[in-house]
């Protein structure tokens, strides 16, 4: 086996120029509703003018941010997806056919024998990946620690999803181990050992919360899918997971562009003006009178705030040729 049986030949360079456009505008389409829908609850909102414009700025920089970290997030747990599927798709064909590379014997074996230290370990590198990606390639910095935890446990349901459609329109591929191992992540997100109902209730909370991004996110992968499988773009016989894991690809190059260019803060914009920080002055100064005025103040009350002492006045002198 090889990369190229994973790919399309006809998926040249003008095609995927084609795609990442239609990603692009795509990925505008959902900024534009989630920036609409901040403007609407800011609106409504018992707010004062100037409060509005500044929460309206930072929710919908924040929301879109959570939204990016969704997609981060969907595409690092797709990579283990896919990851896993190819991985089981060599070792039926080896199985079937037979090889004479010890490579492919010697994975085989691995497969065999430790295929569920070899899940976990997919699973702690898509873990890595998705740090890698959030906090060096796209560095979101809106969005708290506690938001983004909330999002890719969603990231993981997310993926559920995609799973359960793809078992139900007859992919060919087993996704039973997969989801089981995502199920158990979510369970033991939600339920660990000193959780409480007070925690259990705040996490339905966020996730509740970040319901939207979800929807959002499932409607934009499901249409960048179904155009691209209507396009060809994406081969069925690739299985259907190879391309939506192609589609969170080329959402990733869109995140990434969209991120770092700052279009987003051409139109929703900090309406507090940034404070400019004072000059020091320089100790060696080319104005004397900036010196001189230093050096001997107006209001010698302030440099010295003691009392000084009267000087008394001279005696009147007498003149010997005076009458």
């Amino acid at each position: 086996m090889s990369v190229e049986a994973y790919t399309n030949p006809d998926f040249g360079w003008h095609e995927k120029l084609i795609f990442l456009l239609v990603t692009f505008l795509g990925l505008a389409f959902c900024v534009m509703i989630i920036a609409g829908a901040t403007k609407l609850s800011v609106t409504l909102s018992k707010k004062e003018e100037k409060e509005k414009r500044l929460s309206f700025y930072e929710k919908t920089h924040n929301r879109v941010q959570r939204f990016y970290e969704m997609i981060i997030a969907g595409t690092s747990v797709m990579s283990f997806s896919c990851s896993y599927v190819i991985i089981n798709h060599i070792y039926d064909l080896v199985q079937a056919r037979g090889t004479d590379s010890e490579t492919l014997l010697s994975l085989v074996a691995i497969w065999e024998s430790s295929r569920d230290f070899v899940l976990l370990l997919l699973i702690c590198l898509s873990c890595v990946l998705n740090t890698i990606l959030d906090k060096l390639i796209i560095p979101l910095k809106k969005a708290s620690k506690e938001e983004k935890a909330s999002v890719r446990m969603l990231a993981m349901f997310y993926v559920i999803i995609i799973l359960i459609w793809l078992n139900n329109i007859g992919d060919s591929s087993e996704y039973s181990p997969v989801m089981i191992y995502y199920l158990g992540l979510m369970v033991g997100r939600f339920v660990y050992f000193d959780a409480s109902f007070k925690d259990f209730l705040n996490a339905l909370k966020n996730l509740f919360h970040n319901l939207y991004l979800l929807i959002l996110g499932l409607a934009l992968s499901g249409a960048l899918c179904g155009y691209g499988f209507g396009k060809e773009y994406f081969l069925e016989r690739n299985y259907y997971i190879v391309g939506a894991f192609y589609a969170h690809l080329f959402l990733l190059i869109g995140v990434f562009v969209l991120h770092h260019s700052h279009i987003l803060h051409l139109f929703v914009r900090n309406p507090e003006p940034k404070k400019t920080k004072k000059k020091k002055r320089s100790k060696h100064r080319d104005d004397p009178q900036d010196d001189d005025a230093e050096e001997y103040p107006e209001d010698l009350s302030e440099e010295y705030p003691y009392d000084l002492p009267e000087i008394p006045e001279a005696p009147e002198t007498i003149h010997p040729f005076d009458d």
